[in-house]
């Protein structure tokens, strides 16, 4: 028996051939994928299926899937605009001291929100970020977005670990008093996390572990063998449990670094890997790790990730939105677009990363970093039913052909009409099956609220005039 039918869309597949069907239909029973082809091959189904949509004017495309983007930011994300050192100072004072457990659960709230109506059906985040304050003092705050990931529908990969010396750091716990965490009990908070909760076929929720980048030179103030030591901890870690691991901002040189402490393999992805040199690319070739592209994040004005060059040496190459932050959200589109533009013009050549690659960036070769390529990534007999259902019936989007050109170069958020996740419907006709958005964003604005002035952050929500007229904003000064 066919629960859901999808009838007349046009289905861009990224399966093995890469096909795109006209006029196709899909079925989905239970949370798996059983058929697809023409609508015509499939029309006899409609006879026994327990709904029928009707997709007319719509793109099918496997959901997307975001590779890195950072829990928590979503409620800081328009603190000190154009000053990026005051908005990291204010990710580590909240995330560290001026955030309870509501906090943590009304920004996995906003963010599921957004991510469900762009079409973004998994993603891999970290429990913090900015400068690597991860919320692990106490399990309680992973476990709340790891529940607000299930009452969403939607899959979270979590990442969780340790963060940078020195050792102990200050953290204010879910009673509000103020305790020193050690890097063991940070790592005892982790693998709690990753033994309870890493369920991502299953649950819906994936637990990973992260540790800090080291390995240049003016991050050697740590000692080396403090980093070996934490290294063969989270090395451990991810052996014992078979998880994933992940880091945030890999740059010229790290990667042969961090290859050296054992921790890379084809469970690793490494975010950001700006002005890589020859002895990162080898290492990348040689461990299997994978590389998670950011073309909007902060990283990649300072350095580039040579994404094409890695691409043609074998490494499989994932994309990221590094969201929420000052500058970008969770739109994949937009990421996919931004991607294509970034690399055209470094090589003054708009033949570099077409359409179909990014695409594949954010759907199949996202699979396969997190290593779920043979469940999800693709519209495929036997896979997850994750579904994204794009209206192409608007004038950006116009007239109607070469549908894969134009889901990477004109398409948005905002044309995304239906998701599915395990061949559950989350949003039908842009409506939120599972999250209501009033209670959704009243909470965010006041879990935001409270978060920011308990931290004396009030003043980093004044838009300041350095906005207008100027040609740059320094520091919160204009420059003429």
């Amino acid at each position: 028996m066919t629960d859901i039918l999808i009838r007349h869309a046009t289905l861009v597949t990224v399966d093995t051939d890469r096909r795109v069907i006209e006029d196709g239909a899909l079925s989905i029973t239970a949370d798996r994928i059983t058929a697809l082809g023409t609508d015509a091959e499939l029309a006899a189904l409609a006879d026994t299926a327990t709904e029928v949509i009707d997709a007319r004017g719509m793109a099918a495309i496997p959901g997307l899937i975001d590779c890195h983007s950072h829990a928590g930011h979503g409620l800081v994300r328009s603190l000190a605009p154009c000053d990026i050192d005051a908005w990291f100072g204010a990710c580590e004072a909240i995330y560290s001291c001026h955030s309870g457990v509501s906090f943590w659960q009304a920004e996995a709230r906003l963010t599921q929100l957004e991510r469900l109506m762009s079409g973004v059906t998994t993603c891999l985040t970290l429990l913090g970020g900015g400068a690597d304050i991860y919320r692990t003092d106490d399990p309680a705050y992973g476990d709340a977005h790891c529940d607000v990931t299930r009452e969403s529908g939607l899959r979270t990969m979590l990442a969780v670990g340790p963060g940078r010396p020195p050792f102990p750091r200050t953290y204010r716990g879910p009673d509000r008093s103020n305790t020193s965490i050690s890097f063991a009990r940070q790592m005892e908070v982790s693998e709690d996390l990753i033994a309870r909760r890493n369920s991502m076929l299953t649950e819906r929720t994936g637990v990973c572990a992260i540790m800090p980048v080291y390995g240049r030179p003016e991050r050697k103030s740590v000692p080396e063998t403090e980093i070996r030591q934490m290294s063969e901890a989270v090395a451990d870690l991810c052996s014992r449990h078979g998880a994933l691991f992940t880091q945030d901002g890999h740059r010229d040189g790290t990667i042969a670094y961090t290859e050296g402490m054992g921790v890379l393999g084809p469970h690793a992805l490494l975010s950001h890997s700006v002005d890589l040199t020859e002895a990162d690319i080898e290492a990348l070739k040689r461990t299997g790790a994978h590389v998670v592209h950011n073309p909007s994040a902060i990283m990649s004005i300072f350095g580039r990730c040579p994404v094409p060059e890695l691409i043609g040496e074998g490494v499989n190459v994932a994309l990221g939105s590094d969201a929420a932050a000052p500058d970008r959200g969770y739109d994949m589109f937009r990421h996919m677009a931004q991607c294509m533009h970034y690399h055209r013009r470094h090589f003054a050549d708009p033949s570099w990363m077409p359409p179909g690659k990014v695409l594949e960036m954010a759907t199949i070769d996202a699979a396969r970093a997190l290593g779920m390529d043979q469940e999800i990534g693709s519209l495929e007999v036997g896979k997850k039913g994750d579904v994204v259902l794009v209206d192409m019936r608007k004038p950006h989007l116009y007239p109607p052909s070469m549908p894969l050109h134009k889901l990477t170069h004109f398409a948005t958020a905002a044309d995304v009409d239906t998701v599915m996740v395990d061949g559950l419907i989350v949003l039908r006709g842009r409506i939120s099956q599972t999250l209501d958005p009033n209670t959704v964003l009243d909470g965010a604005a006041e879990a935001a609220d409270r978060a920011i002035h308990a931290a004396g952050l009030s003043h980093l929500l004044e838009e300041p005039q350095l906005l207008w007229r100027a040609n740059r904003a320094i520091n919160g000064k204009e420059a003429q």
